[in-house]
């Protein structure tokens, strides 16, 4: 239904005059226990001749003003059990007050809502998602325990995203032992003397037990599911570890970091390198080869500088040991030897889980309470015909290259592509980057993407759009990837091809398969939102759970595995992926937090859209790096921000400034107000929150402050 604003003007002003004179003509002096005693017997007499109409009436004005919140409702149920008896007063008040309720319930829905949760929305994201999940519990309990006003209830619910189904049936049923009470006690009319009487000490507490049994109810549940699934397996005596963790990369780290500072004994199992996927041949290196490059982009440029001409002598091989060298300075930050000195028992070994308290590494067991799988992901390789005739490079192993590919083709544009395409391109290779889809880059709105894939062609790299690889041929010397575009056979003749297709979960060959533990359809660890598996005691964190495959997402899941592994039994943290920032580390960079565009379109979401041109900028202008953008997407008509995207130099530190804005609720006006540094990137941000501010000036105002002015000079 459209909501209407004069519509809901009129209902406002009906609602308020109907209270107005219910308070005015001095209604509520009928609704009280000495006026029913007194007619008690008029009423009677007329429900003997029109029992029916009685009724009737009787629900219809219980409906009214329960609907209205307006007081009465003790009195009314009173009376219904004085008039019809035991039976037909339940029935009637159970029907009638739910109702009402629900009348009242809906009104609150209708008029305030939407203004409640736009104006609240960051506070509320908690509340909706406990509402979604387990608001029939929060009413019941409210229902049941007779100090927490009805009227409130009804109200409070309405703004909420409690369905209105849902707060019926829970209402018709939570308010039905206090409708039998009162009832009951109606029967008894000319006994009671105060209607506050009817709740004694003692009901009030059994309403109060009934209202927590749903709550003991869930947790006694949950232990006979925990005690089903532990029910094949032994607990030991006594455990060796609070917490075992298998993996040591980000996620693993941060978990076993996070439990041997609260004093839990923690052991770290890793098999490989410590420090995992991120500094042996993911980001570290990554980034690393990715400075070298630009040193080399800039000497292309140095007329852009000012400078004739601009050359670097270099070898590749002392450039990939570079990259080396640069693991070996960050790898004491992730090291045995750091681990150990902070309480973590660092075991070298390949782990596998035999039981949900017990991990085999080497020829021990360790026996544990909790386990936290942080095993990371490989790259994933596809089924295609023909390459397994030949060497490929992966993101795992391309660090291992001495010789410069001639010819490098990469397959597939995400951020791993991406970015070793120009890397490898700026060293000095020929490098074509095949893209199955229409876009590289395709978690990006289109006109992020479509700036680097000008920069890539601008440098020389051969980007193959709409072209599926069908196979890989080896004739003699010569290897070739045959690829299907418009259904025409291509061949592209490469040296070296890196695959780059994106990552899976590590989930095998460590016990998952045999103990049980469920996966997803993309075979990503199952997790609730606690990050626990279908084992109470088991948790994972980081890219084996598949959400967000980035290290500071694995050490920020890691957090909440770790504390809930821990202390669960007190209480337990959702995980909160509500502010999910990430950068593609090309030149220039691209990065994100929140939703973009193509993201709202696809969730039918109405948002609006600034977009400063980073080409006005002076900071970038000095430094030949004027291009780029920063736009910023916003609730309609107010400075909230639902996701902002930047492209530009250094955008991965540009950004920081949205994502706490948006992680603690903070609009553009507030970033408008703050004080930037001149010159900086950073000023960008507040250039891109002044677009908006001037897209939103009060015109009215400003036609009148016009003729302010205009009379001031006259």
């Amino acid at each position: 239904m459209k909501k209407s604003p004069e519509f809901k003007i009129i209902l406002l002003l009906a609602v308020a005059g109907l209270i107005w004179m219910f308070f005015l003509f001095d209604l509520n002096q009928y609704f009280s226990l000495a006026n029913l005693k007194d007619e008690l017997d008029a009423f009677k007499e007329y429900y003997g001749q029109h029992k029916a109409l009685t009724m009737v009436i009787y629900m219809a004005v219980y409906i009214l003003m329960a609907a209205l919140s307006l007081p009465g409702a003790v009195i009314l149920t009173l009376a219904g059990g004085a008039l019809f008896g035991i039976f037909y007063g339940t029935l009637l008040v159970s029907f009638a007050s739910t109702i009402g309720a629900t009348l009242a319930f809906l009104f609150s829905r209708y008029m305030f809502k939407d203004w409640v949760q736009h104006k609240f929305s960051s506070k509320l994201s908690a509340i909706n998602k406990g509402i979604e999940k387990e608001g029939g519990f929060y009413l019941f309990t409210l229902r049941l325990v007779p100090v927490f006003p009805f009227f409130v209830i009804n109200l409070v619910m309405g703004l909420t995203t409690l369905r209105t189904f849902v707060f019926y049936i829970v209402s018709q049923v939570g308010m039905l032992p206090g409708t039998i009470v009162f009832i009951n006690a109606g029967t008894q009319l000319a006994k009671i003397e105060t209607a506050s009487g009817i709740l004694s000490l003692n009901i009030i507490l059994s309403f109060v037990l009934l209202g927590i049994f749903p709550i003991i109810a869930k947790r006694f549940t949950a232990d006979v599911r925990r005690q089903k699934v532990f029910s094949k397996f032994s607990k030991p005596e006594n455990y060796d570890y609070n917490l075992v963790v298998i993996g040591a990369g980000s996620a693993g780290l941060v978990a076993s970091y996070i439990a041997a500072a609260v004093k839990a004994k923690v052991a770290l199992i890793e098999e490989h390198k410590m420090g995992g996927d991120c500094l042996n041949t993911g980001c570290v290196p990554s980034k690393a080869l990715i400075a070298s490059a630009k040193l080399l982009s800039y000497v292309k440029r140095a007329k852009e500088f000012g400078f004739d001409k601009a050359s670097i002598d270099f070898d590749f091989a002392t450039v990939m040991e570079r990259v080396q060298s640069i693991i070996k300075k960050v790898e004491p930050h992730d090291s045995i030897e750091r681990y150990t000195g902070l309480g973590v028992d660092c075991i070298r070994g390949r782990a596998k889980i035999v039981s949900p308290f017990e991990v085999k590494v080497n020829d021990r067991i360790l026996t544990t309470k909790n386990i936290i799988v942080a095993t990371g992901a490989n790259p994933l390789i596809p089924a295609l015909p023909g390459l397994e005739k030949i060497d490929y490079l992966t993101s795992d192993n391309i660090w291992d290259i001495r010789t410069l590919p001639k010819k490098l083709v990469v397959l597939g544009a995400g951020p791993i592509g991406c970015e070793l395409a120009q890397g490898f391109s700026r060293l000095g290779a020929n490098v074509t980057l095949v893209q199955r889809g229409s876009q590289i880059m395709k978690k990006e709105d289109s006109d992020a993407a479509q700036i680097i894939l000008k920069r890539f062609q601008t440098e020389g790299i051969d980007v193959l759009l709409n072209h599926s690889a069908k196979e890989i041929e080896v004739l003699g010397e010569e290897k070739q990837l045959i690829c299907d575009h418009d259904g025409k056979h291509i061949r592209i003749t490469f040296d070296e091809i890196l695959i780059a297709l994106g990552r899976v979960p590590n989930v095998k060959g460590f016990g998952l398969e045999e103990l049980g533990v469920e996966l997803t359809g993309h075979k990503h660890i199952e997790t609730n939102e606690f990050l626990q598996t279908n084992f109470p005691n088991i948790y994972c964190s980081g890219d084996v759970h598949g959400r967000y495959q980035f290290t500071h997402t694995a050490a920020h899941e890691s957090w909440y595995s770790a504390v809930n592994a821990l202390f669960g039994r007190f209480k337990k943290f959702s995980v909160d992926y509500s502010t999910i920032p990430w950068a593609t580390y090309t030149d220039p960079e691209v990065a994100r937090v929140g939703i973009n565009e193509t993201d709202a379109r696809l969730a039918g979401l109405d948002y609006e859209m600034v977009k400063y041109g980073i080409d006005e900028l002076d900071r970038a202008i000095a430094d030949s790096e004027d291009h780029g953008f920063v736009k910023v997407l916003t609730v309609p008509g107010k400075d909230k921000i639902l996701g902002v995207t930047i492209v530009g130099n250094h955008a991965a530190d540009v950004i920081s400034e949205f994502v706490l804005a948006m992680k603690h609720g903070i609009g553009l006006n507030k970033i408008l107000g703050t004080i930037h540094i001149y010159p900086t990137m950073a000023e960008a941000n507040k250039y891109a929150a002044g677009l908006w501010k001037k897209s939103h000036a009060p015109k009215r105002l400003l036609a009148w402050i016009r003729k302010y002015h205009t009379w001031m000079r006259n």
